[in-house]
């Protein structure tokens, strides 16, 4: 018997009893707002399944019927799915993985000690202010074929790229919209890491300048393991964020030339092409596809950092 299992067994009844009506009251408590959840997010949930199983036209007048998961069967033996499918993870990962090295930079630089540090960090933060379609509409104008700032600039300085049409050539336009996404969500990466250093001790630091080690195996083996708690945190948020883009890449190309997300192909069937079940049952693959990157995070990532507390 273990000793969790004999401090259970010494509890007396009294103890047991008043365990099991803070439950209920705490069950109680909750309940209002698990009814208030379910309402606000099952049950769009459940009638967007609902709707993807069946066949509903807004096209074709009478065309509504029960075809079960022929639409997944459809959208999954098709290209169109597993090309905004692959388009997004590379989105994704790329630019997930800029804006954590980029916001650890960031955040490193915003925790040093210097005057105006303060104001620093507040305009650090404007780009991630702005509304993702403002920040959208400025990008694809900076990358104009003739009246851009980014072309003009460089058919100034004579180099290439001056005469390119960024966002009407595969490749380039996916480049495009990753950079105006870095630019957007560093901040927010940099601010989570920032929170991070700040919980870290100085002593510990102040150890490792005495025993001699210098800046670079101080980051490796004392800031970087002890900010893995924050960088898994940013790097759920981000991941789950950018596998549901829409907004940024439907304002700077309408997901033409390769940079068409799912989000954008559930919003093409249901919006433009009025195939209701077909663009339900996309929502439902995005929706799926998400949880899934959740529960790896959760598994592996978050599964690591509870066993490293328990050795700790």
């Amino acid at each position: 018997m273990t000793e969790v299992q004999e401090r259970k067994s010494r509890r007396r009844p009294k103890e047991l009893a008043r365990d099991v009506a803070e439950r209920r009251l705490a069950w109680m408590m909750v309940s209002p707002s698990l009814v208030l959840m379910a309402l606000v997010a099952a049950f769009p949930i459940g009638y967007a399944l609902w709707l993807s199983m069946n066949q509903y036209s807004l096209m074709q007048a009478g065309l509504s019927r029960f075809v079960g998961l022929q639409n997944y069967v459809e959208i999954l033996s098709g290209e169109a799915w597993w090309t905004a499918f692959l388009q997004t993870v590379t989105f994704t990962v790329i630019s997930v993985s800029l804006e954590l090295i980029l916001g650890t930079a960031m955040a490193l630089l915003l925790n040093q000690a210097f005057r105006g540090r303060g104001l620093l960090r507040t305009v650090v933060l404007v780009p991630y202010a702005v509304l993702t379609v403002v920040s959208a509409i400025t990008w694809r104008t900076m990358f104009e074929p003739s009246l851009g700032l980014v072309t003009t600039v460089l058919n100034g300085l004579g180099l290439p790229g001056g005469d390119l049409v960024w966002l009407g050539e595969p490749g380039y336009a996916m480049a495009v919209v990753i950079l105006a996404d870095v630019w957007k969500t560093t901040p927010f990466v940099a601010l989570l890491v920032l929170a991070g250093l700040q919980v870290i001790p100085s002593d510990v630091y102040e150890a490792a300048q005495i025993d001699g080690a210098s800046k670079v195996k101080t980051f490796f083996n004392i800031t970087l393991p002890l900010l893995k708690p924050a960088l898994v945190l940013a790097a759920i948020f981000r991941t789950l964020d950018a596998l549901r883009i829409f907004d940024l890449p439907f304002v700077l190309t309408r997901g033409a030339n390769g940079t068409e997300t799912m989000s954008m192909l559930a919003y093409r069937e249901l919006r433009e092409n009025r195939l209701i079940g077909e663009g339900s049952a996309l929502s439902i693959l995005t929706f799926l596809t998400v949880m899934v990157f959740a529960l790896m995070y959760i598994r592996f990532a978050g599964g690591n950092l509870r066993d490293e507390a328990k050795e700790k």
